[in-house]
């Protein structure tokens, strides 16, 4: 006879089957592997200097979390099916800090400008930012809760999740500053690997979105003028 088979508890979610929150849980609790695929996504289809920071800083924050875990060593709930110590909660963690980092960024560091290039150009607002920012933290609240209710974890060990990811980014974008103002981004940018993966650092103040929809516009206006000549 061969080996058992194993489980991939990576996304193997219990769940009350009769129970339709206890469904929509089970979903939430694959958002951050959802993330990781975006994350990567993104920094392959935009080379943004900015999305490859805010990854990094992502893997540094599910590190330190491997690492207060083994440190603190709190068991989670006694009727779980999870398991490893539960003290604090990943997925609050991650979510909490990819929120946040959505929101400092939006909010304090993202500044887009119309481009002269391009007159009708119309960059987000901040309301529409900020409305953007309060979706985030919305969503992270979701999955947080999901972790309470599916038993995965106690709210203090959520709520010590959730702590640990806002004061995260908060540090993860203060040392984004940080090579900013001294000149390491752009000693990257420079970089002979940066030139080969065509890296750029566009999205401090363009709005991606619409600049490209823009330059979308201008090539089908340019083609239409082209037939009629």
């Amino acid at each position: 006879m061969g080996s058992p088979l194993a489980s991939l508890s990576l996304t193997h979610v219990h769940y009350n089957p009769e129970d339709p929150i206890s469904y929509l849980c089970a979903f939430l609790s694959l958002v951050p592997q959802a993330l990781v695929v975006i994350y990567v996504t993104l920094v392959w289809s935009s080379r943004e200097v900015e999305v490859l920071l805010m990854l990094a800083g992502q893997m540094v924050c599910e590190a330190l979390n491997f690492g207060l875990k083994r440190l603190i060593r709190q068991e989670r709930p006694q009727q779980i099916h999870g398991k490893g110590y539960g003290m604090p909660s990943s997925h609050s963690q991650f979510v909490a800090f990819f929120a946040f980092s959505v929101t400092l960024f939006l909010l304090l560091r993202h500044k887009p400008a119309s481009s002269s290039a391009m007159p009708n150009d119309s960059p987000s607002t901040l309301t529409q930012r900020a409305a953007l920012s309060l979706l985030a933290c919305l969503g992270a609240a979701a999955v947080a809760s999901s972790r309470v209710y599916l038993n995965y974890h106690t709210p203090k060990q959520v709520m010590a999740g959730v702590a640990a990811g806002i004061i995260f980014s908060i540090g993860w974008y203060s040392f984004g500053n940080y090579l900013r103002q001294s000149g390491w981004i752009q000693w990257f940018l420079e970089t002979k690997i940066s030139e080969l993966l065509r890296m750029r650092d566009l999205l401090l103040g363009e709005d991606l979105a619409e600049a490209g929809w823009q330059r979308w516009k201008l090539r089908q206006r340019y083609g239409m003028e082209k037939k009629l000549h």
